[in-house]
């Protein structure tokens, strides 16, 4: 047996790779890190989905999933659950790890909006929680492993990529982008959807260092499920923009444009189980490595997002 560790698995692509993940690999013991009570609740249903055969092994389902509570947007809970996790993999209470899948994101209709620690709140979950997570615990893989981080193909900012509706990356110092204001329009969904893009650039930039400074064996690599309607994502957006992404996005499933949850679920549990051959700090576009963009590619601000997520999230300096 061997834990994986999953963020975003309570609803859309994450719940549909959670399920596929315990289906495909019977040895996975899955760790589900979420807030409140829903934690519990997808521990359970998905508990219950393999009592019902899903992977074909009646009765072990209670004994192949649990939670840890954490609000991601409170780098003072993330950091208790990760070292729960931590206690827990130390004492032989769960099996070795050697999975991470970094697959929750928030998007805000603004770019003012704070998380608990004060930082803006779409940079603290989407960059900052999966840090706390992965230093915290980055000393405790056990090769193999794989750590996952979902990401977006906004952060290529073109219209091929986007459609228009989501605006560029504009990157800066990781100290301002981790303050709420940072960029123009900030009040508006313009704001919030430039914190977006930028904030999926830095996941990269935070794959490509982990690369550098994880162990042989143990790769990390950015996954890229592409538009998604019907996902959770856009609950905090205005009620146009939930409106179009509900209705009208999903009649793009029938083209290339976008992918399905289900498509997209699968795609996930691929890439976290390795089924989808990927050097470690590749960039995953659905099911193949593809490059990201050019932007992506800056080994000075890698080092530079890295050294500041330390700072911002109080963690000790770790010497590569």
């Amino acid at each position: 047996m061997h834990t994986i560790v999953m963020t975003g698995a309570t609803r859309g692509i994450g719940r549909v790779g959670a399920a596929r993940i315990l289906r495909d690999d019977p040895e996975a013991y899955l760790v589900v890190i979420a807030r409140g009570t829903s934690g519990e609740r997808i521990a359970a249903e998905l508990a219950v989905g393999l009592d019902g055969g899903v992977a074909g092994r009646s009765g072990d389902g209670a004994s192949r999933v649990s939670h840890v509570a954490a609000d991601l947007g409170s780098l003072a809970e993330v950091r208790a659950a990760a070292t729960e996790i931590a206690r827990r993999l130390d004492r032989g209470e769960l099996p070795p790890l050697r999975g991470f899948v970094g697959n929750a994101g928030i998007q805000y209709t603004n770019a003012r909006t704070e998380g608990a620690d004060g930082y803006e709140a779409t940079f603290t979950v989407n960059v900052l929680a999966n840090h706390v997570l992965l230093r915290t615990l980055m000393d405790r893989f056990v090769a193999p492993a794989r750590i996952v981080i979902t990401t977006s193909d906004t952060h290529f900012g073109d219209f091929a990529h986007t459609g228009g509706l989501v605006p560029a990356p504009r990157w800066q110092a990781p100290e301002v982008l981790a303050r709420t204001g940072a960029f123009p329009a900030s009040d508006r969904t313009r704001g919030g959807r430039t914190a977006y893009s930028t904030s999926k650039l830095a996941t990269i930039y935070l794959a490509h260092e982990y690369a550098r400074r994880l162990p042989a064996g143990v790769d990390v690599v950015t996954f890229n499920p592409s538009l998604v309607p019907g996902t959770g994502l856009a609950r905090d957006a205005d009620a146009l923009s939930r409106f179009v992404m509900r209705w009208i996005f999903p009649v793009l499933n029938l083209t290339p444009l976008t992918n399905s949850p289900s498509a997209a679920g699968r795609q996930l549990a691929d890439v976290a189980l390795g089924k989808v051959a990927a050097p470690t700090g590749s960039y995953v576009n659905r099911d193949r490595v593809e490059p990201s963009s050019d932007e992506s590619y800056d080994p000075e601000r890698e080092r530079e997002l890295w050294a500041a997520a330390d700072r911002l999230a109080a963690l000790e300096p770790h010497v590569a």
